[in-house]
């Protein structure tokens, strides 16, 4: 699904950013390691889990070089449980963003146009209610390692076929449009940040380092039943 995002106000680089009362959730703990990190052992043990997340930039010709583009970590995962209860067996919906392709251009005093898609996995475990569910990401331009200049969420429908636990799903973000504030004005002052829009028990899951395969709930319930079968026998 093709998006359009905007950002409607100039941003300078010695200005001071626009306040926002939604800031991204858990922006401290940004994957780039601004704000409060983490230890080196557990990022470098997280990338390994994960991967480099940053967005391979297409070369263009530009003034500069481009805005960073990336997912937060703490969002870049969605796990929902029953009852908020931290299981396998548990496990309703989940949600991955396996990879983001983007690119810039701009020149002169241009604005900086980027434009970017991504790749959900979207899973169904074995406490789904129903078949289709309705999942929610955003968007976000940051002034880079200072504030937040806006940020918008999407919803992202999605359908599960019968015997279906996961589907991909990809998104194109058509064109973000960043205002510069002179013809000095770098891409790299900027940030694009992803990701789901998440409860603060998912955020500490993610932050955590906790996973589960989006097969695991489906391969617990079933080896539950296979057992219950077995006493009853």
């Amino acid at each position: 699904m093709r998006r359009l995002l905007t950002v409607v106000a100039a941003v300078a680089v010695a200005a001071t950013s626009l306040p926002m009362s939604a800031a991204a959730q858990g922006r401290s703990r940004q994957a780039d390691g601004s704000g409060q990190e983490d230890t080196a052992s557990a990022r470098r043990k997280r990338e390994e889990e994960w991967g480099n997340r940053q967005a391979p930039l297409a070369a263009m010709r530009n003034s500069g070089p481009c805005p960073f583009v990336k997912t937060l970590y703490d969002a870049a995962r969605y796990v929902e449980f029953k009852d908020g209860r931290e299981a396998a067996a548990n496990v309703a919906y989940t949600g991955e963003i396996q990879g983001i392709s983007a690119g810039c251009q701009y020149k002169d005093e241009e604005p900086i146009r980027v434009r970017m898609e991504m790749l959900f996995e979207l899973g169904k475990g074995p406490q789904a209610e129903g078949s289709a569910k309705t999942y929610r990401y955003w968007v976000a331009v940051t002034d880079r390692n200072r504030e937040v200049i806006t940020k918008e969420f999407f919803d992202l429908p999605v359908t599960f076929d019968k015997g279906q636990d996961r589907v991909y799903v990809t998104e194109t973000v058509g064109e973000i449009v960043i205002p510069r504030g002179t013809a000095t004005t770098s891409g790299a002052n900027f940030e694009v940040l992803i990701g789901f829009e998440v409860t603060p028990q998912m955020a500490a899951f993610n932050r955590d380092g906790k996973r589960f395969r989006l097969t695991a709930g489906s391969a617990a319930a079933a080896a539950g039943s296979a057992g219950s079968a077995a006493q009853n026998q």
